[in-house]
């Protein structure tokens, strides 16, 4: 029997698999400035977003992609990642496309995404590491109950720089 992989809905917005055909969309996002600001990683061509499009597939994430509920807008995309199950614990992470900002997608999104992780895997413990001048997502992660859990000064290094990141956690 195939593990069918989760799809939901809100009143407004559609969670479902990450496919191949939703490459040129994944490099749209993880190869736009403004998104890559506050995003670990970014690629410089569609054959280097394959390597994004493997991780997708791996059993330790749990990704979906953000889209319109008709499935003809790719908003973003968010899930789960370092899913264990023998620390009963999984990191949360999301991006959306600019054109999508400020449009509350963030805040209906990462409810469900967590609400999954928590409920549906039965894990003890949501994870979420801001960068420290992330102020956007880090408002949307104490509104919706992550407790910021402190600082990792100087831990990261991004574009040869040190920088900062907040620790944020949901629990069951």
């Amino acid at each position: 029997m195939k593990n069918e992989f989760p799809t939901t809905k809100t009143n407004r917005i559609l969670l479902r698999e990450i496919t191949g055909l939703d490459i040129e969309n994944v490099f749209k996002g993880l190869s736009n400035p403004n998104v890559i600001q506050h995003y670990g990683i970014s690629f410089d061509s569609l054959e280097a977003t394959k390597e994004q499009m493997t991780w997708f597939a791996d059993k330790k994430q749990k990704w979906w992609a953000i889209c319109s509920l008709d499935n003809q807008t790719f908003y973003g995309a968010g899930g789960l990642n370092d899913i264990d199950y023998e620390k009963s614990k999984a990191e949360i992470g999301l991006w959306l496309l600019p054109d999508f900002w400020g449009m509350g997608i963030m805040k209906e999104v990462l409810p469900l995404i967590s609400d999954y992780g928590l409920n549906k895997l039965k894990l003890n413990r949501i994870e979420g590491f801001v960068e420290t001048d992330n102020v956007n997502c880090k408002n949307v992660m104490s509104k919706l109950d992550f407790k910021n859990e402190g600082r990792m000064k100087d831990c990261e290094i991004k574009n040869r720089k040190l920088i900062s990141v907040d620790v944020y956690a949901k629990t069951n």
